[in-house]
């Protein structure tokens, strides 16, 4: 007796088989809907509860935080505050490492860039630099310095926070790396916008 083939023409299958052909290809398409539907339900489910995490946790710190620096700024004078970023210019050490750090803790970001102006038109870029690298590492442990961006902060202590341990160390070492970069970053763009200056001035006397 002679078999029928495996794999028979789609107009050679019987009417039954036809169908629950058509059947399986439903169900798998459908099964394809509804993970796409399940995942983006998930990714809105994980938003809404990191949500209520900032309205209970950090938000509120971040309101007193704010406050408190504010009335720091109005019991201290906010020209002395000035006038003390401006007598830091004066020293590389300084320039990248220290007027950074006070721009974003008292002005906070993007306020922070307006103390590009105390420095010479050579050293803005570097400056500008270094407020921008760390805008980041400030906010593990003062959170003000830029809100904006909070969720970096939050997704690197994730992982801290799940096993039970406190985020405190990871946040200053975090902080202290921020500090070594933006000395190193802020040197560098200044020697490269200074060759680079120095270059334009020589080809505009030709």
């Amino acid at each position: 007796m002679k078999r029928p083939p495996l794999h028979q023409p789609w107009n050679k299958l019987p009417e039954n088989e036809k169908l629950l052909s058509v059947h399986v290809k439903e169900d798998e398409l459908m099964n394809v809907f509804v993970k796409l539907a399940e995942g983006f339900t998930g990714i809105v489910s994980a938003g809404g509860e990191n949500l209520m995490g900032l309205i209970t946790g950090i938000l509120p710190n971040l309101l007193i935080l704010l406050t408190c620096i504010n009335a720091i700024i109005t019991l201290v004078g906010e020209d002395r505050v000035m006038n003390f970023s401006k007598k830091l210019t004066r020293f590389r050490l300084l320039r990248y490492t220290l007027l950074p750090v006070i721009s974003l803790f008292f002005l906070t970001n993007p306020m922070c860039y307006t103390m590009g102006r105390f420095v010479e038109e050579d050293q803005k870029p570097a400056f500008i630099d270094a407020c921008f690298s760390f805008a980041h590492p400030i906010t593990g442990l003062f959170p003000h310095g830029n809100a904006g961006e909070l969720f970096v902060w939050t997704g690197i202590a994730a992982g801290v926070t799940k096993l039970g341990y406190s985020t405190i160390p990871l946040a200053i070492r975090y902080l202290l790396a921020g500090v070594i970069v933006i000395f190193i970053r802020g040197n560098a763009t200044e020697f490269l916008t200074k060759k680079i200056m120095a270059k334009n001035r020589g080809g505009a006397a030709k």
